[in-house]
């Protein structure tokens, strides 16, 4: 700690003291692994942010989030034009505190490849992540998304020629990686506004293209799927026909009463199925108080119908600052973090007694 007295104690040293929670420690590991030859790794950056390192190094994130939720009472009500006002004709605020710490510290970045973003709801697309990104990585790392994705990214002051627009049917090299962009099927960013001056009318139903887009990240070492905040649709079998996916990331969580926003554990299920991929990992689970979910249901429901429906696949419960390893980590059902203490009795014990044990 910086300071020796309670008397140099302010709410700023307090919050340079402690925030964020993990401070470099997950940018570190990052950084200083180097992923073995047909290999790749990936590290849940919480909410649907990952990192994706391949054996040449090379490094992608997607949907790198460090922001908030909820963080006073004192916020005005819904307007009638928000997503939830849309959907259920409520308007009180949605109580969704951030649940997890900030694992990884986006202003001790450097070594970069591309930064990817899905679709432009707040807990996808941070202005600080952007900022750390032109700040401390090379000139040459590409900002890439659909439409209204750069659109915010330009009207944040990301120069133009760093953007890269896609959409569905665009493929892409990150230098040994290969980007597939397919459809997204998140109908709630149908009914969400963009940050922009010209909306759609009510009655209007948006073009998804312009709005949000899922990946399909090749290695050579394996395929990544990402859903991104997809609900379940009939079209992922026509995605499973298309690619041969190793590992598919989805978005979960318990949808409150009257809304429709991530997939159920059932959905989970037949998204893996569709998609014909070998593991299902759930994220977004993880972040929001009001839609915690319980990843432990999907193993159970996955152990229950495997036999009945000759699954294919297994789901990985993973957990945020987490890392998969694939193809090492395939067959595993759950992820625990880094128990230490691999060194022990590597020096004498310093006890009184041994039966102090």
């Amino acid at each position: 700690m910086g300071v020796k007295n309670v008397s140099e104690v302010t709410e700023q040293t307090w919050k340079d003291e402690v925030f964020p929670e993990w401070g470099t420690w997950l940018n570190e590991e990052i950084e200083r692994t180097t992923v073995p030859n047909n290999k790749f790794m990936m590290w849940w950056l919480v909410n649907m942010g990952v990192w994706i390192k391949t054996d040449k190094q090379t490094s992608i994130a997607i949907d790198l989030w460090c922001g908030t939720g909820k963080t006073t009472h004192d916020k005005p009500d819904m307007s009638p034009r928000h997503q939830w006002s849309r959907l259920t004709g409520g308007r009180k605020i949605q109580p969704n505190l951030r649940s997890q710490p900030m694992v990884i510290n986006p202003f001790a970045i450097h070594n970069l490849d591309a930064l990817l973003v899905t679709h432009f709801h707040h807990d996808h697309i941070d202005m600080n992540v952007a900022a750390a990104v032109l700040q401390n990585t090379p000139d040459t790392v590409p900002f890439i998304g659909p439409k209204y994705v750069v659109k915010q990214w330009i009207d944040w002051g990301v120069p133009k020629e760093r953007c890269q627009v896609v959409k569905p049917g665009d493929t892409i090299n990150v230098a040994d990686i290969e980007i597939s962009v397919t459809d997204s099927f998140d109908r709630s960013v149908l009914i969400t506004d963009p940050d922009s001056d010209d909306l759609p009318d009510d009655a209007t139903i948006p073009e998804m293209d312009d709005r949000a887009v899922n990946y399909v990240i090749k290695t050579d070492a394996g395929t990544i799927y990402d859903a991104a905040d997809s609900h379940y649709s009939a079209y992922f079998a026509k995605h499973g026909q298309d690619f041969n996916i190793d590992v598919a990331l989805v978005a979960y969580g318990e949808n409150p009463v009257g809304v429709q926003d991530k997939m159920t554990s059932v959905d989970v299920l037949r998204a893996a199925e569709s998609l014909n991929t070998s593991v299902v990992i759930p994220l977004h689970w993880d972040v929001w108080t009001n839609m915690l979910g319980n990843p432990n249901e999907i193993e159970t429901l996955w152990k229950m119908r495997k036999e009945r429906f000759d699954y294919k696949f297994h789901p990985f419960l993973w957990l945020p600052g987490g890392r998969f390893t694939y193809p090492d980590d395939q067959d595993k059902l759950q992820y625990y973090h880094d128990r230490g203490f691999e060194d022990r009795y590597s020096h004498p014990i310093n006890l009184p007694y041994k039966s102090f044990l």
